[in-house]
């Protein structure tokens, strides 16, 4: 798709194109920035396995669009990658693109957990936990890569490590062994993902309507369900080349168009719904934000003054 893009497309149009990705990604890691800040800005959001799995969602969803947006600057600038330099970077966006689904699982079982059984939240929701859940989802991702690397090994030779091809998936994995572990891995992850997020959405949808104070439940209710929308969109970049297979043949005149739209709205897009989710509808953090920043421009305008 990248090296059919870079045909049909103009230099004013690939310019235009790289500089609305670039500074939409800048944006988003920009507000990104600010919820980790803000984050850090505050001890009591670092005792709460809540918050904690949520900025470590902020920070993989920042590291997805660096990686991702520097692969697609590169089919344009550099049309051909050293093999080598071009593995370490789809190797990374292949972590932290599937970090991103069993991340927002498990922000789903610590909500079940808090709404469905509260008084083992504080004993089983605890500090070191999670972050003993995050190395984990880390560990996984970096032994499915490494199965990866080791069967790249077996079925290439080593001079393919120091030619260059075009920096794409398929071009650097292309053994069918490498696709089917990828869409076996794929497939196992996503269903168990899904069985979660949609067990616990019916047990906290249940504690919802017998409970007497329904205001956590319904907010944890609907951050469930909004973690299933942005699962969903996560889940269209895995169908990517088939949307592109099927809409390029109806409008072949706009196929670079298409590549263009496809990466917008399956990669960049959903990582605007992290803030959205967590950053602001949530009362606590949003205050701290504002009371944090607010305090920095004060003390910005104040120094100059003194001086």
């Amino acid at each position: 798709m990248n090296s059919t893009v870079r045909i049909v497309d103009s230099y004013e149009e690939a310019l235009a194109k790289n500089i609305v990705i670039v500074c939409l990604a800048f944006i988003i890691n920009f507000i990104n920035g600010m919820l980790v800040v803000t984050f850090f800005s505050n001890t009591m959001f670092s005792r709460d396995s809540r918050y904690i799995l949520y900025i470590h969602l902020v920070i993989n969803d920042m590291l997805v669009i660096c990686v991702t947006v520097i692969l697609y600057v590169l089919s344009y600038a550099s049309p051909l990658v050293n093999v080598s330099w071009c593995c370490i970077l789809v190797v990374l966006s292949s972590i932290t693109f599937m970090i991103t689904p069993l991340n927002l699982a498990g922000m789903a079982i610590e909500r079940f957990i808090a709404i469905c059984k509260p008084l083992h939240h504080s004993q089983i929701c605890t500090p070191q936990r999670t972050y003993i859940f995050i190395c984990l989802l880390w560990t996984l991702g970096a032994i499915r890569c490494l199965a990866d690397i080791i069967i790249l090994l077996l079925t290439q030779p080593i001079s393919f490590f120091r030619s260059f091809v075009p920096c794409y998936i398929l071009y650097v994995f292309p053994s069918k062994a490498h696709q089917e572990h990828t869409t076996a891995s794929q497939v196992i992850y996503m269903s168990l993902v899904w069985i979660i997020l949609i067990y616990t959405y019916c047990r906290v949808l249940f504690t919802a309507r017998k409970a007497v104070s329904k205001g956590s439940a319904n907010k944890a209710q609907s951050t469930i369900l909004l973690h299933g929308v942005q699962l969903l969109l996560c889940m269209l970049s895995y169908i990517t080349p088939f949307m592109y297979i099927i809409i390029t043949p109806v409008f072949p005149q706009h196929r670079a168009n298409i590549g263009f739209c496809i990466y917008l709205f399956t990669i960049i897009m959903p990582r605007l719904l992290s803030p959205l989710i967590y950053g602001i509808r949530d009362q606590k953090f949003i205050k701290q934000m504002k009371e944090y920043f607010t305090c920095k421009v004060i003390n910005v305008k104040i120094v100059p003054s003194k001086l």
